[in-house]
C-alpha cells in the first residue's frame, strides 16, 4: 500500500512539471525566458515548451499601447514664472529583451526623464508662449522621450500636457487682461454696428430725398402735360368756336343770296357784323374799305339833313 500512494505521487509531481513547462504565451504579449540565469529567448503567441528546472520565465511583457499619467511637476519658465504641468505618455514596448534587461524600473525612469525634459523645454520659453505652444512642446518632449527610451526597448508615440496650472496672481492678471480684451472687443463691435446703422440711415435719407426728387420731377412734367393739354383743347375749342361762326356767317350769306337779297340789304348785314364786331373786346378793328365807303355816306346825309333843319328853323 505505501509503494502505491509514493507511486501515485511521484506520478502527480511528474505531470505538475510537465505541465508547468508548457506556457501558452496570448495575443500582444510576450515571454522572456532564462537558461540557466542567463537570457535564453523570447515567446512570442502561441504553445511553447521549456526545460524542467533549468529554464524559467524571467519576465511576461505587454505589448498593447500603454498610457501613463504622471502628477505634476514644477516648471520655471524663461520669465521666472513657477508653474505646474502634468503630462500624459503612451508609449509600446517593442523589444521584450530590451525591457527586460535595459532599466530596473521602466515606468519610473520614463516619469523622471520626462520631467526633466520638460523643465529644459520650458527653461526656454516665457509663459505667454508656453500657454500658446502645447502642440511645439509635445513634439520636442515626444522627439527627445522617444529617443532616450528607445535603448529600454521602449517606443513614446505621444506625449500630451494635461493641463498647465500657472500661480493664483498670474491666473487673476490673466483673467482681468482676458476680461478687458472682452470688453475692448465688445466695445468695438458695438462702435462698429452703430456707424452701420448712422451709414444705413444716411443711405435711407439720401435714397428718399433721391425718389422724392423724381417724384417731384414727375409730378411736375404731369402737370406740365396737363397744363398743355388743357391749353391745346381751349385752343382746339376756340377755333372750332369761330370755324362754327364763320361757317354760320357763311350759311348765312348764302341763304340771302339764294334768297335773292339787293346790293342795300348786303351793306346793312354788313354793318350789323361790324356793329357787333366792335361790341368785343378786341382794341383792333380793321374795317373793310366798303363800310367805310358807307360810313362816310351816312355821314354826309346826316350833315344835309342837319343843314336843312336848320333853314326851316331860321
Amino acid at each position: 500500500m505505501g509503494g502505491i500512494i509514493f507511486l501515485a505521487v511521484i506520478i502527480v509531481l511528474v505531470l505538475w512539471v510537465l505541465a508547468s513547462c508548457i506556457r501558452i504565451v496570448p495575443q500582444a504579449y510576450a515571454i522572456v525566458v532564462e537558461r540557466l540565469g542567463a537570457y535564453k529567448e523570447t515567446w512570442n503567441t502561441g504553445i511553447h515548451f521549456k526545460t524542467p528546472f533549468i529554464d524559467r520565465v524571467a519576465r511576461r511583457v505587454n505589448l498593447k499601447e500603454q498610457v501613463v499619467d504622471f502628477p505634476p511637476q514644477p516648471v520655471i519658465t524663461k520669465d521666472n514664472v513657477t508653474m505646474q504641468i502634468d503630462t500624459v505618455v503612451f508609449f509600446q514596448i517593442t523589444d521584450p529583451k530590451l525591457f527586460a534587461y535595459g532599466v530596473e524600473n521602466p515606468i519610473m525612469a520614463i516619469e523622471n526623464l520626462s520631467a526633466t525634459t520638460l523643465r529644459n523645454i520650458i527653461g526656454d520659453m516665457e509663459l505667454d508662449e508656453t500657454l500658446t505652444s502645447r502642440e511645439v512642446i509635445n513634439t520636442k518632449m515626444r522627439a527627445s522621450l522617444d529617443v532616450a527610451t528607445d535603448p529600454w526597448g521602449i517606443k513614446v508615440n505621444r506625449v500630451e500636457l494635461k493641463n498647465i496650472i500657472p500661480p493664483a496672481a498670474i491666473q487673476e492678471a490673466m483673467e482681468k487682461q482676458m476680461k478687458a480684451e472682452r470688453e475692448r472687443r465688445e466695445a468695438i463691435l458695438i462702435a462698429e454696428g452703430e456707424k452701420k446703422s448712422t451709414i444705413l440711415v444716411a443711405e435711407g435719407k439720401k435714397e428718399s430725398a433721391i425718389l422724392d426728387a423724381e417724384a417731384e420731377k414727375q409730378a411736375a412734367i404731369l402737370r406740365a402735360e396737363a397744363q398743355k393739354e388743357r391749353m391745346i383743347k381751349e385752343a382746339e375749342g376756340q377755333a372750332e368756336a369761330v370755324m362754327k361762326v364763320q361757317k354760320a356767317n357763311a350759311e348765312g350769306i348764302r341763304m340771302i343770296r339764294e334768297a335773292g337779297a339787293d346790293q342795300a340789304v348786303l351793306t346793312l348785314k354788313s354793318l350789323e357784323a361790324f356793329a357787333k364786331a366792335a361790341d368785343g373786346k378786341s382794341t383792333k378793328i380793321i374795317i373793310p374799305s366798303e363800310i367805310q365807303g358807307i360810313a362816310g355816306l351816312a355821314s354826309s346825309l346826316k350833315e344835309i339833313v342837319t343843314e336843312e333843319k336848320k333853314e326851316d328853323v331860321q
